[in-house]
């Protein structure tokens, strides 16, 4: 069994093509003895955004706090709020983005633990 608080989770920024103002942290993952899944959560402060892209599993996620967009594969975009769920499919393209000038945009993020 493993508890931890978020605050606990160490605060990386992403550093990857296509990311601006956006921060990772892994609370729960395959290191932790996870079978199957890790658990991100994902802050964008405002103006931040993750890059646009696809991967071969779906993604699981679920808006903490603030307000946000995602943008899909016809770049169409989608508003979505604390207490929204998104599932992604696989090779769907995405992006999600801070829709705030002043607050953050939190979200988790479920992947297969393989992907982490």
């Amino acid at each position: 069994m493993k508890i931890i608080h978020l605050n606990d989770a160490e605060k990386k920024e992403v550093n990857m093509e296509g990311a601006s103002l956006a921060y990772k942290q892994v609370p729960i993952s395959a290191r932790d003895g996870s079978p199957n899944s890790s658990w991100r959560v994902f802050t964008l402060k405002p103006g931040g955004y993750t890059p646009y892209h696809q991967h071969h599993f779906e993604h699981l996620n679920f808006v903490i706090s603030g307000n946000g967009v995602v943008v899909d594969g016809n770049k169409e975009k989608k508003e979505i709020k604390a207490g929204d769920f998104v599932l992604m499919l696989p090779d769907q393209k995405h992006q999600y983005r801070n829709a705030s000038d002043t607050e953050d945009f939190v979200m988790i993020c479920g992947v297969p633990k393989e992907y982490e």
